[in-house]
């Protein structure tokens, strides 16, 4: 790839309040699975996408294996994640796409792309039986773990299937047995992309091949709603614990 621009994943030492420390230069191949940029998709793009875009297409595809006509619930809808995965559940035919999040405005962001409609985190599950007539969802995928996880189960419907891919609420692991699954056929699995970065770097390079040309293809778009320079990163994660920021937020080395 000697010459061509490449998506690659790379990380901080330490995000402190002074800033970042970044680690010493090291040879690309050591940042993980390495994709070549696409021609149509710019650098600032290609920015938003390492770990972004091959999870909300393993999401959808590899790991949720949606089916045209099913209906999906994502929370976080407003969030990078959940802005790529509207996106590309409509392109791929769902049949009706709620969103989760924690207030209003996110709601409105989200609307924007590619929801149906938006509930609030405190009565989501509820709302999904009213708006799917008591049958809920086909496909939930949940970043939130605890409590919501298991709220998310009672809104499938039968043969339903969700996807953990994080315990952002920080709670203990709730596990599901034979008695929460068998009685509506229901099934759990998960995702993390740094740990299929571990454990299968080919099948990830493979996954971000295949979800980089959603945007070179302009099915997707990512929107970037804020951006710091590097000295600012302790304040971009500020906004990002706040929980008051939707899209991506970005940072540029000046």
């Amino acid at each position: 790839m000697s010459g061509d621009f490449v998506v690659a994943k790379g990380q901080v030492e330490q995000a402190g309040e002074a800033g970042v420390e970044l680690l010493p230069p090291q040879p690309v191949e050591s940042l993980g699975p390495v994709v070549a940029l696409l021609d149509g998709v710019d650098l600032r793009t290609a920015a938003t996408v390492p770990t972004v875009l091959p999870t909300a297409h393993a999401l959808v595809h590899e790991v949720g294996r949606l089916r045209a006509g099913e209906s999906v619930l994502v929370q976080g809808a407003a969030g990078g994640i959940g802005t790529a995965v509207g996106q590309m559940v409509r392109a791929a035919g769902a049949g009706a796409v709620y969103g989760v999040t924690s207030s209003k405005a996110k709601a409105e962001y989200a609307l924007a792309h590619g929801y149906d409609d938006v509930f609030l985190a405190e009565a989501f599950d509820q709302d999904v039986r009213r708006a799917t007539g008591g049958r809920g969802v086909d496909l939930v995928l949940d970043p939130v773990g605890g409590d919501t996880l298991r709220r998310g189960l009672d809104a499938l419907a039968a043969f339903g299937r969700l996807v953990s891919f994080g315990n952002a609420s920080g709670a203990e692991p709730w596990r599901a047995g034979q008695a929460d699954l068998a009685p509506r056929a229901l099934s759990v699995s998960g995702f993390s992309v740094l740990a299929l970065a571990a454990t299968a770097p080919d099948a990830l390079r493979e996954l971000t091949a295949r979800a980089l040309r959603t945007v070179a293809e302009g099915t997707v778009s990512l929107p970037v709603t804020a951006e710091f320079p590097l000295q600012d990163a302790a304040e971009a994660h500020r906004l990002m614990g706040g929980r008051t920021s939707t899209g991506k937020l970005l940072l540029h080395v000046d």
